[in-house]
């Protein structure tokens, strides 16, 4: 692994996986360094839309063109907490550049903009993030519990939440109804 380690690289669950909270999940890596990793589960919908948690803000949400989507469960780690991953263009208080096209946001002018219809043009919201303690995610590529691809905006942003599990494998040539789930080492 070099410098950057896995950031703005999907996590894609082994079918092995039997940590319910990672379970056939795709993880967006939004940081990784030699402290540890956090990353954004993109494929696991909760049962509340954006416009629930604007009302929870108190936001009027009258103008929003995305008070419809699907809030995911972004992770086990602070679930009480938004992230939003999203295209960059605009300045929020809490950013963490991700690369040059996507950002992850954690402050409340984000969500502001986006109940009223001025935020980023492409944008997903989430409760918690998955975290990793240092070495714990090389522990865990090194058992054969995920699989890695460079981020693709489009699995992100467009393809449906249900599908993005076995499209991220697609990324990589893999059918994950054809894996065992049982890891092995060469």
């Amino acid at each position: 692994m070099g410098a950057t380690f896995l950031t703005n690289q999907f996590l894609i669950a082994m079918p092995g996986m039997d940590d319910p909270n990672f379970a056939q999940t795709v993880t967006m890596v939004c940081e990784h360094s030699p402290r540890g990793a956090l990353g954004i589960v993109i494929n696991k919908p909760l049962t509340m839309t954006l416009a629930e948690v604007f009302a929870q803000l108190g936001l009027d949400a009258s103008k929003s063109s995305v008070a419809q989507d699907p809030v995911l469960h972004g992770g086990p780690v602070q679930t009480d907490r938004g992230f939003v991953l999203h295209s960059p263009g605009q300045e929020w208080e809490s950013t963490l550049p991700v690369s040059e096209r996507i950002h992850l946001t954690t402050s409340r002018d984000i969500l502001d903009a986006l109940a009223d219809g001025r935020g980023p043009e492409k944008a997903i919201v989430a409760l918690g993030y998955a975290g990793w303690d240092a070495g714990q995610l090389e522990e865990e590529m090194a058992r054969n519990a995920w699989l890695t691809v460079p981020v693709d905006e489009r699995l992100l942003f467009e393809v449906p939440i249900e599908d993005r599990w076995e499209e991220a494998a697609a990324l990589l040539g893999v059918d994950m109804m054809t894996l065992s789930s049982d890891a092995g080492h060469a």
